[in-house]
């Protein structure tokens, strides 16, 4: 089975409303150690986050406001046009409470997802962790890039049981008896004979995919070469 999220994201969870001021929501990210807090309506409902970089918007500004000419680099002008739907900066320059500094509508995932969603997802949206809901967008926890490392702790022994029983005796539909899996420090060594070269290709693709699976030595022997552009062992 895939990684879900619910077994690597944070439960306790720090949140907001829209009302918290500003200096109360800058204390909980201090004093909670986190970059960016989710904001929640009255039953608990996600409605934006409310990350560093929103409250560093305001003195980041400060000079333009005092007309001072402060004028943003042109990377970071082009930047923020490209994300025109997470609210305007200068916005978010005069938020005074959560609600007006929040990024809205927050990305966020389901705890059954797949942690590689969960990847692909902050990789697509820029950001560093998401809150978790339920299917009504009720805040149940949080997952950030450090939770996801967490796949990479998995041992030895629970990376090589799942593919044997979830990649070779459940997934390929061909004879995988004679196959062996080793797995060391993260790096699944696949052995022994299979049928077809095709196959073996495929199971070691497959192991690859396995949370937790660093890279994959295919070293399984086969009894017919149906893959022409190799070169059969």
């Amino acid at each position: 089975m895939r990684v879900k999220v619910s077994e690597v994201m944070t439960r306790e969870v720090a949140s907001v409303d829209g009302a918290t001021p500003f200096k109360d929501v800058a204390k909980v990210l201090t004093t909670r150690g986190v970059s960016a807090v989710p904001v929640v309506d009255g039953d608990n409902h996600v409605i934006g986050v409310v990350s560093e970089a929103d409250l560093l918007c305001k003195e980041e500004f400060k000079d333009q406001f005092h007309r001072e000419g402060y004028r943003q680099p042109l990377r970071t002008r082009l930047r923020h046009r490209l994300s025109q739907d997470r609210g305007t900066v200068r916005d978010k320059a005069r938020g005074e409470t959560a609600a007006g500094l929040m990024t809205a509508p927050a990305v966020t995932i389901r705890p059954q997802s797949a942690v590689v969603y969960a990847m692909r997802l902050m990789d697509e949206h820029g950001v560093k962790r998401l809150p978790v809901v339920d299917e009504d967008g009720r805040l149940e926890g949080i997952v950030s890039r450090h939770d996801l490392l967490k796949i990479f702790l998995r041992s030895d022994a629970a990376i090589a049981e799942e593919i044997e029983k979830d990649v070779l005796d459940r997934s390929l539909w061909v004879d995988t008896s004679q196959v062996k899996v080793e797995v060391h420090r993260g790096v699944a060594t696949l052995s022994g004979r299979i049928e077809r070269h095709s196959e073996a290709q495929i199971a070691a693709r497959m192991a690859l995919r396995v949370n937790g699976v660093i890279d994959v030595a295919d070293e399984i022997r086969w009894n017919v070469d149906d893959v022409p552009s190799q070169v059969g062992r």
